[in-house]
């Protein structure tokens, strides 16, 4: 029997396809918005453990990292072409070195934070006897640790003239370098004398 059913069920499908509108029909539609079907704002994220994850991944080491990373040349170059002068060079490498100073700075009042507000849990889970939570929690503490040596250790070869953070001071140096070489060879190696 359900064999026939399956015959039976393919002829219906065949008559629906012949019933369906022809193309004049559906060219008299209505045109439906794009704002029905296609959502172009972010959905705002409701719950505080994802608002927690990218607080911290906002405030975290990797914050200094993406500071690091950043590569200043195209902003030297253009400096350069502003204000050639080279006091203009040692104040701009100045002001670079104070962004990384207050980025510094905003970490490790972010882990310290950080680190307290783990001390409390673990404190406050240990009397529950949330054994499993205390580790996770003292995992968490570590990393928090670990991180902020990583991060005095920067800052002590930045402060020092050595280390990852030169990376900034020499790719900014670079760029203004380049601007000035450009200034020269525009004003003075492309005139006929």
């Amino acid at each position: 029997m359900g064999l026939f059913n399956f015959f039976n069920s393919k002829s219906q499908v065949a008559n629906s396809v012949d019933n369906l509108p022809n193309l004049s029909t559906m060219q008299n539609l209505q045109e439906i918005p794009e704002n029905v079907f296609v959502e172009k704002d972010k959905p705002q994220s409701s719950s505080p453990e994802e608002k927690n994850v990218s607080t911290a991944s906002e405030n975290g080491i990797n914050l200094l990292f993406q500071f690091l990373e950043r590569n200043h040349e195209g902003k030297g170059f253009e400096d350069a072409l502003v204000n050639p002068d080279n006091t203009h060079l040692v104040q701009n490498i100045e002001a670079l070195k104070n962004d990384l100073e207050r980025t510094i700075k905003k970490l490790k009042i972010f882990y310290e934070d950080f680190i307290r507000e783990i001390n409390f849990h673990i404190v406050s889970r240990s009397r529950s006897g949330m054994v499993d939570t205390v580790e996770e929690l003292s995992v968490k503490k570590d990393t928090a640790e670990s991180h902020i040596r990583q991060i005095i250790e920067i800052e002590q070869e930045a402060f020092n003239n050595k280390g990852i953070a030169q990376g900034v001071i020499i790719s900014y140096t670079r760029g203004f370098r380049n601007g000035l070489a450009a200034i020269s060879n525009h004003s003075i190696m492309k005139k006929n004398f």
